[in-house]
């Protein structure tokens, strides 16, 4: 069949691309076992073409749109032409071979043939609960190398030519403490791939194979010209930042902006830390892209076309370009903080793109134990909501994920409670002083657990804790992320980091997130929304006389 370059015809092959990553979403949601995938949607789905170049993505986190095509084209540096068959389904999590993430996020990719060519993948990530290691849930602040934090899969086939591989199969489920889960959590991703790859074949099949890699390439190149047209409206130029961090380091970054390229410079910061809060290459590049996105078309698809203009320096060696084998796990506290300080850097130059800060952090929490009911293994991984800043006219929003990990949603506490068998004694707005301005920042979150049974565990990462969301043009910085628990006895720890600290009945483990910066000098506030923020209970009348000058 001849190749057909109608552009009705192609717009239809790329519209059926989308629909196609949102049928192997759909699909993974449905089956899978773990509420950190079904419930969060902490996972993401989509294609790339035969070189590995992303060509569609579905929902998910922001942060995993850019995984896949990466390990797409690590599986192909690592395995030669004619040993990628149809059937085939290939498995990853190493950030050194592919993975970009931790070991908990595992990457499923299938090649897709037509005619007896290769034409596409497709791929998806998931976070899974427990794939072994030192700690239960494969987090641990004390791993000091990625050997301690669980089974590394550097690319290898799971499936051959439609034939599961019993012995990997094996090898991955007996690593993890919850083997029935990661078991079905496995197969809900082949399930994902498999319909995504029948998808594209019916396609090739219906329009033609050079007219379905017409449709992706076309994709793509409007993809690159999308995001030179929203580049022209930027400002030229070069920016730099340093900033603080909780841990006293220091964060540097220069951005440069012309009409062709966008170029983030992180080549000067500290060394790579010792600990588990790394960041790979790949990882570093998915922040740089998720900010350029953000201001060159958050409103459209991205492709690889989207992030031609992008290039992004980085140093080998240093937090955010790691050497094999440095511990990873905590490796999102590290990118929310790149994605954070590239926003921050851009902020007061694009202000009617980019707020003031937002609480910016994952504020991953991470409970486990013995259920009291089922007597089985239980581990909550649950990212926490926040506040996010103020900005010209606007108000920031309250209690929404962070820019890193958007479109994802936090656990019922139904779930919560029947899955994992504690109680969820709170769930409310953090009203503390934090975020005030003419625009203020969202609130932040305070949510409570109870646990229910003796030798529990807490494991927790937060960012923004000590150095708290910046505010712009003369509002208030944010209120902080951090973490309390309070013992049965009465007695209480506050942690913004904490390892595997046991946890008893009755123990209550506190979350509270902050508020978003404020934008604008508070002084100049309307009045009536000071008395509609009183009114509704999220600013007292004490905050309000001493912030806002307010006298009712």
């Amino acid at each position: 069949m001849t190749q057909n370059n109608d552009r009705i015809t192609l717009e239809i092959i790329q519209n059926s691309l989308q629909a196609a990553a949102d049928e192997m979403f759909a699909a993974m949601r449905k089956t899978a076992m773990s509420s950190i995938i079904y419930e969060v949607l902490d996972m993401g789905t989509g294609i790339t073409d035969a070189e590995g170049r992303l060509a569609s993505s579905g929902a998910g986190i922001p942060a995993f749109v850019g995984v896949l095509d990466k390990s797409v084209q690590a599986i192909l540096r690592k395995f030669p032409a004619d040993n990628i068959r149809p059937g085939d389904v290939f498995i990853t999590n190493d950030p050194y071979y592919g993975g970009v993430t931790h070991l908990n996020d595992l990457v499923l990719t299938m090649p897709v043939f037509a005619d007896g060519r290769l034409i596409a993948w497709t791929a998806n990530i998931a976070h899974n609960s427990d794939v072994g290691g030192m700690a239960p849930g494969s987090l641990s602040g004390e791993a000091t190398e990625i050997f301690q934090e669980g089974l590394r899969l550097p690319g290898v086939k799971l499936v051959s030519e439609g034939t599961t591989l019993d012995a990997v199969m094996d090898i991955i489920t007996i690593n993890s403490r919850m083997p029935d889960f990661l078991h079905g959590d496995v197969w809900a991703a082949i399930a994902s791939v498999r319909v995504g790859a029948r998808r594209l074949e019916e396609l090739a099949a219906k329009y033609g194979v050079d007219t379905f890699i017409r449709g992706m390439e076309s994709f793509m190149d409007f993809g690159e010209k999308s995001a030179l047209a929203e580049m022209a409206t930027l400002p030229k130029g070069t920016f730099t930042l340093s900033e603080d961090q909780d841990d006293g380091r220091v964060y540097n970054v220069t951005v440069t902006i012309t009409d062709e390229d966008f170029t983030v410079d992180l080549r000067d910061n500290p060394d790579q830390d010792p600990g588990p809060t790394n960041a790979c290459r790949d990882g570093t590049m998915i922040c740089a892209q998720m900010v350029f996105k953000s201001l060159t078309g958050h409103d459209t698809p991205a492709n690889d076309g989207s992030f031609r203009p992008l290039k992004v320096l980085t140093r080998e060696g240093s937090i955010f370009h790691a050497r094999e084998p440095s511990a990873v796990g905590f490796y999102f506290e590290t990118e929310v903080r790149i994605y954070d300080l590239i926003w921050r850097c851009l902020a007061p130059h694009i202000p009617e793109k980019l707020p003031a800060g937002h609480f910016a952090s994952i504020a991953g929490t991470f409970i486990g134990g013995i259920h009291p009911d089922t007597g089985r293994q239980y581990t909550i991984v649950e990212p926490q909501i926040g506040g996010w800043g103020g900005w010209a006219g606007h108000d920031g929003n309250s209690c929404i994920f962070s820019g890193f990990h958007g479109e994802t949603y936090n656990t019922p506490a139904e779930i919560s409670e029947a899955r994992n068998g504690l109680l969820v004694d709170r769930m409310e707005l953090n009203t503390e002083p934090g975020g005030e301005g003419e625009f203020t920042g969202g609130r932040g979150l305070k949510l409570e657990y109870r646990i229910r049974t003796d030798n529990g565990f807490l494991t927790a990462g937060y960012t923004r804790s000590k150095i708290k969301p910046w505010s712009l043009e003369g509002g208030e910085e944010g209120s902080g992320n951090f973490i309390e628990v309070i013992k049965s006895d009465g007695s209480q720890e506050r942690y913004s980091f904490v390892s595997g600290l046991t946890v008893n009945k009755d123990d209550v483990i506190r979350v509270i997130t902050s508020s978003g910066g404020g934008y604008g000098d508070p002084k100049k506030r309307d009045p009536k929304k000071i008395a509609a923020d009183i009114k509704n209970g999220v600013l007292t009348e004490a905050r309000a006389r001493e912030v806002y000058g307010y006298t009712g």
